[in-house]
């Protein structure tokens, strides 16, 4: 079959998501992130993302559409066994290409069962169907295999849905055929901020735009307590001329962003306050009410974190932050659990207790009630002490529970980050 332009894949590539619970508020889709993310260390990109409920009839519709703009489509979801999971059915009668059963995907299954103690359902028997002339791609974390199927002027990548089963199997797949498509040299950079908003960051940075290179690409990705600025440039070769270009525009970027910029190689808030703590041989413990030991969790999540993190404390009630931080019962009955002085009790008692070098507190109401006129949901208070005294700073967040929290504790390393920026 002849295949579709070099050029013309790497400029349309779609995601297609499908599956009901999608389009609900419980389940949240994230298969297209690392899509995503695979795609640009190629220097590729995705044009176009999706998501379709389980009727047929929507499936097929959707993808037409994909199918009419794009070149290469990768689906996921709908190729398990029960009766919603429709999108071999679809793709076949889009493509008019016929289902074909493989006995051979059906003992695979069958064994897979048997491994685990357990004899096949009936109903798996749907996944041993294939589009006719496509490739079976193996599922080695599930019994849905993936397929990969060309048409002639289109590529469709069929993929599960749950991403442990999806991530190795995109991964392979984008690497065994993705390679003639590479873009072969790619100058990237990921210079992220916190302390400013999304539209803040435009104002600072727009007369950069006027500066870029044609296919030099510039996107802004806000979330709640960062605002990430992604440079990406394809180029046919990397010399000191082409690198000197990109990287003036990248630190104009930065010098016009100052302090609110934490890091330009993509690094965490954790990941840069981990490097720093351990350059300088310091060390950190928490104390934390209203973030849940949300805080604790992000530090630890750094490989090293042993070497500078010593503890954290999870005070959540009154009596906890009296009894293990030794702040004033008083002081809570005068001032309110969520208040300036109760934020600098705590961390005076954490860097007290444990003798840290730095000790960061958290006190808050995240909602969605408990707060008030005076106090209201997303006030939050957060305190950090070092031999120079205690810092405390008022806060106002918003959004929900979760992302008050992670406001929260955004805020908590950034005032540490910043603090050692002056030593």
């Amino acid at each position: 079959m002849r295949r579709p332009d070099l050029n013309q894949v790497k400029e349309k590539i779609e995601y297609l998501a499908v599956g009901s619970e999608l389009l609900t508020s419980s389940y949240l889709e994230t298969n297209s992130l690392l899509l995503a993310e695979r795609l640009e260390n190629l220097g590729l990109k995705l044009r176009y993302k999706s998501v379709v409920s389980d009727r047929i009839e929507d499936i097929v519709e959707a993808l037409k559409t994909a199918l009419h703009r794009s070149y290469l489509i990768f689906i996921s979801g709908g190729l398990g066994p029960t009766e919603d999971d429709r999108t071999r059915e679809a793709v076949s009668r889009v493509t008019k290409l016929p289902l074909v059963f493989r006995s051979s995907i059906i003992h695979k299954i069958e064994q897979r069962f048997a491994a685990r103690g357990a004899k096949m359902t009936p109903s798996n028997r749907k996944q041993a169907y294939i589009i006719e002339g496509s490739e079976v791609l193996e599922n080695q974390n599930g019994t849905a295999p993936g397929l990969w199927l060309e048409t002639g002027r289109n590529f469709i990548a069929l993929l599960p849905g749950p991403p442990f089963e999806f991530k190795p199997m995109a991964e392979k797949l984008i690497e065994e055929k993705l390679a003639p498509y590479r873009n072969k040299y790619v100058l990237r950079a990921i210079i992220k901020t916190t302390g400013a908003g999304e539209s803040w960051v435009e104002d600072r940075i727009k007369s950069v735009y006027r500066l870029l290179p044609g296919e030099l690409e510039l996107t802004t990705l806000a979330s709640p307590g960062e605002v990430q600025i992604r440079l990406t440039l394809p180029v046919k070769e990397i010399n000191a001329q082409v690198e000197e270009a990109f990287n003036q525009i990248k630190n104009r970027i930065v010098k016009l962003l100052g302090p609110k910029v934490f890091s330009t190689e993509g690094q965490s808030l954790e990941e840069v306050i981990g490097l720093e703590l351990s350059k300088r041989r310091q060390t950190l413990a928490c104390a934390e009410s209203c973030s849940g030991g949300l805080l604790a969790d992000r530090i630890t999540s750094i490989a090293g974190s042993s070497n500078y993190f010593l503890a954290s404390l999870v005070t959540y009630s009154n009596k906890a932050k009296n009894v293990f931080l030794g702040v004033p019962g008083r002081l809570i009955k005068e001032k309110g659990a969520v208040s300036r002085e109760v934020a600098e009790a705590m961390a005076a008692g954490t860097r007290k207790k444990t003798r840290a070098n730095f000790a960061l507190a958290i006190t808050g109401i995240a909602g969605p009630g408990g707060g008030s006129s005076k106090k209201p949901v997303g006030l939050v208070y957060i305190g950090l002490a070092s031999q120079d005294g205690i810092e405390v700073t008022e806060n106002h967040f918003h959004g929900n529970r979760r992302q008050i929290k992670f406001q929260s504790t955004q805020k908590a390393l950034d005032m540490l980050r910043l603090k050692l920026r002056e030593a």
